[in-house]
C-alpha cells in the first residue's frame, strides 16, 4: 500500500486501516462529526463552532455550580465530553482525567488506605460528637444566635 499514491482509493484504504488500528486499543482521536458535515469545509467549521459554544455553556454552568448547590465537577466534565466529540485537545484532557480518576479509585480501594480513612473518619466523628455534647450540656437546645451572654 502506497500512501503517497495519487490514486484516491489507495489513500482512503490507508486511512481506514490506520483508523481501525487506532480503534482497537482506544477510540481514535479526531472529529466524530457525520461524514457529510466533514466533507464540506464551511459546514464542518460551523459544526465546530456550535460544538464549542454548547460545550463552553456547559462548562461555564459547571463553574457557576462549584460554589452553589449542584454537581459542578460533573457538569464541567460533561462539557469537556461535549468538546471531546470534536476537538483532539479535549479528548486528550478527558483521557488523562479518566486515567487519574481510575488510579484514585484503585488507591481508595486499597485495604490499608480504606482502614486509614475509616480510622480518621471515626476520630473526626468522635471530636464532632464531643463538641456537640459540650454545647448541649452548656446551652441546651438553644440556637447559637439566640444565646444570651451569661
Amino acid at each position: 500500500m502506497n500512501t503517497g499514491s495519487d490514486e484516491p482509493g489507495e489513500v482512503a484504504v490507508a486511512a481506514d486501516e490506520t483508523q481501525t488500528d487506532g480503534a482497537q486499543g482506544e477510540q481514535g482521536l479526531g472529529s466524530r462529526a457525520p461524514e457529510f458535515v466533514k466533507a464540506r469545509r464551511a459546514l464542518h467549521l460551523s459544526w465546530q463552532v456550535g460544538i464549542f459554544t454548547v460545550g463552553l455553556a456547559v462548562v461555564v454552568l459547571g463553574i457557576i455550580m462549584l460554589p452553589l448547590p449542584g454537581p459542578g465537577w460533573v457538569v464541567i466534565f460533561g462539557g469537556m465530553a461535549i468538546w471531546a466529540t470534536e476537538f483532539v485537545w479535549a479528548q486528550l484532557v478527558l483521557r488523562w482525567t479518566k486515567r487519574k480518576v481510575t488510579e484514585a479509585a484503585e488507591r481508595a480501594l486499597d485495604p490499608r488506605v480504606r482502614r486509614r480513612n475509616i480510622i480518621l473518619m471515626s476520630i473526626g466523628l468522635v471530636i464532632v460528637a464531643a463538641i456537640v455534647g459540650v454545647y448541649l450540656w452548656k446551652f441546651g437546645f438553644e440556637m447559637p444566635w439566640k444565646i444570651k451572654n451569661q
